[in-house]
């Protein structure tokens, strides 16, 4: 059964009791003192139209073509961006480049447009289509991949043919820049088909390799990241566990708003007893499940190397 959670937003410069007192933990902590993750300003203030897409698209190296009044273009401002939704078009096997522009930008009968932020023609051209809310998936099973809350990208295929390279390569890298933009990990890139059961798209690509490929173009293939350097010397956190790293953990959650108000009864007090707890009860599991489901990590309720590095990105 999934676990409820309600999120409850740390006040800005609120650090979780006991992190302080840890030495385990304070290179980490001093490190990030006085940052803010771009996670965390997404949720705390709305964003406008997204007028920086184009640019953010010329990262990538490929060809961009703007759409005339992009920047303007939009069902309203787009209120937050926690993840991207991979699409294909459906349209005509022929036709060149990216014939359903018109389409993606203008919509249909009875979907007005626009409907994706951007668009990627057959060659890896990427084209800029809208700086605001587009319909692109609804309804959504993720609350973080809904028309409110992520970017949607309309791929040219017809649904069954084959992908020029060229096309999955431009589709790779735009998904990177703009996770490196909005501080997403790649988990946070999902197929139409994964937040969306009615649909199929976009046809044929393992999303697991995809997003594996993405993650590597993120840190530029440096190799393990600051993070997961960390991890590899912390413990796994597991239901029945009692240690001072489970308070980290929970720590950690309430930092990404991760926190049960019937935990604590919506007291100061109350929140500070939850956050000292050093006990892995089964309520802390489920939280930690539904943290990972957000995350698009396996949600086994572990804290271990596949969760660590979501727990403490910044």
């Amino acid at each position: 059964m999934k676990a409820e959670a309600t999120e409850v937003l740390p006040r800005q410069g609120v650090r979780a009791p006991g992190f302080d007192r840890s030495p385990q933990w304070r290179d980490y902590f001093s490190s990030i003192e006085g940052r803010e993750t771009s996670r965390n300003a997404n949720r705390r203030c709305p964003m406008p139209y997204l007028t920086q897409l184009a640019d953010v698209a010329r990262r990538t190296g490929h060809p961009v073509t703007e759409s005339a009044g992009w920047k303007t273009r939009g069902h309203g401002p787009q209120p937050e961006v926690q993840g991207i939704v991979c699409h294909h078009t459906a349209g005509p096997p022929g036709g060149g480049d990216y014939p359903s522009l018109a389409v993606v930008r203008d919509g249909r009968p009875g979907l007005d447009g626009p409907l994706s932020h951007f668009g990627l023609g057959r060659s890896g051209r990427i084209h800029v289509i809208a700086a605001g809310r587009c319909w692109h998936n609804a309804p959504s099973t993720s609350p973080l991949h809904d028309n409110s809350s992520s970017i949607g990208i309309e791929a040219e295929n017809s649904g069954s043919q084959p992908w020029p390279e060229v096309q999955l390569d431009a589709y790779r890298s735009l998904c990177a820049e703009l996770c490196v933009e909005f501080g997403l990990p790649a988990s946070r890139v999902k197929a139409h088909r994964e937040v969306n059961t009615a649909k199929p798209d976009p046809h044929s690509i393992d999303m697991n390799d995809f997003r594996a490929a993405v993650a590597v173009l993120i840190t530029g293939g440096a190799g393990p990241s600051w993070t997961e350097e960390i991890v590899k010397d912390l413990p796994l956190i597991r239901l029945g566990d009692d240690s001072y790293d489970v308070k980290t953990v929970r720590g950690c959650l309430f930092a990404r708003g991760h926190v049960p108000p019937t935990a604590y009864a919506g007291t100061t007090a109350g929140l500070e007893e939850w956050l000292k707890s050093t006990s892995c009860d089964s309520g802390l599991v489920e939280l930690v499940r539904g943290f990972q489901r957000a995350e698009g990590i396996d949600d086994d309720g572990i804290v271990g190397p596949g969760t660590w590095p979501s727990l403490l990105r910044v």
